[in-house]
C-alpha cells in the first residue's frame, strides 16, 4: 500500500490521540474515588444492617417489656384483692392466714417480675443508645459518600471535556487521510493491543521498542516516501522521517 507522507504523519497524530484517549479512559475507571466510594458503601451498607436487626431486636424486647408489665400488673392485682379482704374483717382466721402467706408468696414474685421487668427497660435503653450511635454513623457515612460523589464527578467532567476534545481533533484529522490508509490502521490498531502506527526512530520502531535489524533497516530506508512500512515485529505502521 502506498499513502502520502503527509497522510502517515497525520496517522501519527492519530496514533497519539488515541493512546492519550487510552490513557484518559483508564485513569478515569481507576480513579481513587471509586475504590473510596466501593468501600465507605460497604460501610455504610454494613452500618445500616446493623442498625436495622437492633431495631429489630428493640421491637421483640418491647414486646418482652409489655409482657412483663403485664405479668407484674396481674399480681399487683391479685395483692391488692387479697389485702382489700384482709382489711375487710368478714374472713375466718383460718381464710385470713392463707390470704397473709399467699399476700407475702405474691410480694415475692412481684419483686422477682419487676426485676425481670428492670432488666428489660436496662436492654431496651442499650439497644436505644447502639441505635443512635449506628444513625450517627450512617450520617457520617452518607456525608462522606456524598463529597466523594461530588468529587468523583469533578474529576470525570475534566476528563470529559478533554475526551471530548479528543473525539473532535481526531475526527478533523481523520477526514484528512485517505479512507483505505485509516482503515489499515484501525485494522491494525484493532489487532495490536490499541498501537496502530508508530514511529521509526533512531533505529527502532517506537510501538514495540524494538531494534530493527541492519538489513531491514536498509530496505526501508531505500524504500520510496509513500510506501507504507509495517514493522516485522509488532506489525504496526512504521512512519519514517520524524
Amino acid at each position: 500500500m502506498k499513502a502520502s507522507a503527509s497522510d502517515q504523519r497525520k496517522i501519527l497524530d492519530i496514533a497519539s490521540i488515541d493512546q492519550r484517549t487510552t490513557a484518559l479512559n483508564h485513569k478515569s475507571a481507576t480513579l481513587a474515588e471509586h475504590a473510596l466510594l466501593a468501600s465507605v458503601t460497604t460501610k455504610s451498607n454494613n452500618t445500616r444492617d446493623l442498625r436495622i436487626g437492633a431495631q429489630t431486636e428493640l421491637s421483640d424486647v418491647k414486646r418482652e417489656l409489655l409482657r412483663a408489665e403485664a405479668d407484674v400488673e396481674q399480681i399487683v392485682m391479685r395483692i391488692t384483692r387479697d389485702e382489700a379482704r384482709l382489711n375487710g374483717g368478714s374472713a375466718t382466721p383460718k381464710e385470713l392466714e392463707q390470704l397473709q402467706h399467699e399476700v407475702g408468696t405474691l410480694g415475692v414474685r412481684r419483686a422477682e417480675l419487676e426485676e425481670v421487668e428492670l432488666e428489660v427497660m436496662m436492654r431496651i435503653d442499650e439497644i436505644n443508645s447502639r441505635i443512635a450511635e449506628l444513625s450517627e454513623l450512617e450520617a457520617t457515612y452518607a456525608a462522606e459518600i456524598a463529597d466523594l460523589e461530588i468529587r468523583k464527578e469533578n474529576a470525570l467532567a475534566t476528563f470529559n471535556t478533554e475526551l471530548e476534545s479528543l473525539v473532535g481533533l481526531r475526527a478533523q484529522t481523520a477526514a484528512e487521510i485517505s479512507t483505505e490508509f485509516i482503515t489499515l490502521y484501525e485494522k491494525i490498531r484493532a489487532t495490536n493491543n490499541g498501537t496502530g502506527a508508530a514511529s521509526l526512530n533512531g533505529g527502532s520502531c517506537n510501538g514495540c521498542h524494538l531494534s530493527i535489524n541492519a538489513i531491514e533497516l536498509k530496505r526501508i530506508t531505500d524504500l520510496s516516501e509513500d510506501e507504507v512500512v509495517r514493522c516485522e515485529e509488532c506489525r504496526c505502521i512504521l512512519v519514517r522521517g520524524v
